[in-house]
C-alpha cells in the first residue's frame, strides 16, 4: 500500500490554487447564511474535484512518458477515492432537492480536457488564459452553495460568480507580471524606466481598474451592496504597488506568499461587505 500514498500524486503541488476553489465556495456560503447537509456535500464534492486533477494529471505524464509508469497505480488509486467521494456527494445533493446544482459542473468537463491535452503536450506551464478560464469554472461554487443556502435559485447569484471570477483572474494576471519582474536580469531591469515598468504592468492595471469600476458603478446602481468595491480597491492598491515596486531578484516563494495574503483579505472583505446593506 506504500506505494499509493505519493504526496506528489495525491495533493496539488501549485499551492497557490487552494484559494481559487475556496474563496467562491467560502464567499457562497457566508452569502447564502446558512451550513446545512447540502452545503457539506457541495464542499465535499468540490474539494474532491478539485482534488481530482493532479492524480489525473499525473496518469497523463507517465502515459506521455513525462513521469515513469509505476506512478500510475497512485494515480489510478486517487482518482478512485476522490471520484468515490464525489459520487457520493453528488448523490446527497440530489436526494436533497438540489440536483440542478451539478448542470454547474459540465463547463468544467471540457475545460479540464484541455488542461490534460496540454499536459500531454508538455505545454501546460504559463497558459495564463487557460488558468483564468479555468478560475472561472471554479468560480461557480460560489452560485452554487449561495443557492443552497437559501434553499432555492435566485438570479442574485450570478453576481457572486462573476466577482470571484473576476478577482481571480486579476489575480493570475498579476502574478504572471510579478513572475515576468523577477525574471528580468538586474542590467535589464535598470535600464526599465519607470514608464517600462508601468507598459510592463499595463494588463494587470487594466484588470482591478475594471473590477474596481465595475464594482464602483454596481453599487451605486443598487443592483449589488455598495460597499463591494472596497476588496476590489485593496486589489488595485497592491496592484499600483506591485507596479512601481517591481519583484526583480524575489524567490517565487515570497510571491506567492504575498498573493495568498492579498487573496485572503479580499475574501474576507467580500464577505463582509457583501452582507452589509
Amino acid at each position: 500500500m506504500k506505494q499509493y500514498f505519493k504526496k506528489q500524486v495525491a495533493l496539488p503541488q501549485d499551492h497557490g490554487s487552494w484559494v481559487f476553489i475556496l474563496s467562491p465556495l467560502l464567499v457562497g456560503i457566508f452569502a447564502g447564511g446558512d451550513f446545512t447537509y447540502a452545503t457539506f456535500n457541495l464542499f465535499i464534492a468540490a474539494m474532491s474535484a478539485f482534488m481530482i486533477r493532479q492524480p489525473m494529471t499525473i496518469a497523463v505524464k507517465a502515459y506521455s512518458g513525462r513521469r515513469p509508469k509505476t506512478d500510475l497505480g497512485a494515480a489510478r488509486f486517487w482518482v478512485l477515492v476522490y471520484g468515490s467521494i464525489a459520487a457520493l456527494a453528488l448523490l446527497g445533493l440530489i436526494l436533497e432537492g438540489f440536483g440542478y446544482i451539478l448542470f454547474l459542473a459540465v463547463p468544467g468537463i471540457p475545460v479540464f480536457v484541455w488542461h490534460l491535452w496540454l499536459v500531454s503536450r508538455r505545454a501546460e506551464r504559463r497558459q495564463a488564459g487557460v488558468e483564468v478560464i479555468a478560475t472561472g469554472v471554479l468560480s461557480l461554487t460560489a452560485p452554487a452553495a449561495y443557492w443552497i443556502g437559501i434553499r432555492g435559485y435566485d438570479a442574485f447569484g450570478w453576481w457572486l460568480w462573476v466577482f470571484t471570477w473576476l478577482q481571480s483572474a486579476a489575480s493570475i494576471v498579476y502574478a504572471y507580471l510579478r513572475l515576468g519582474q523577477r525574471e528580468l536580469e538586474q542590467d535589464q531591469a535598470s535600464a526599465l524606466s519607470r514608464g517600462g515598468w508601468r507598459r510592463m504592468g499595463f494588463r494587470a492595471f487594466a484588470y482591478t481598474t475594471f473590477n474596481l469600476v465595475l464594482s464602483i458603478g454596481l453599487g451605486l446602481s443598487n443592483l449589488v451592496p455598495q460597499f463591494t468595491f472596497i476588496p476590489f480597491l485593496l486589489q488595485w492598491l497592491e496592484t499600483i504597488w506591485g507596479i512601481n515596486r517591481p519583484a526583480v531578484g524575489w524567490k517565487p516563494t515570497r510571491i506567492g506568499i504575498r498573493q495568498l495574503i492579498v487573496s485572503t483579505l479580499w475574501t474576507i472583505l467580500f464577505i463582509i461587505f457583501w452582507r452589509t446593506p
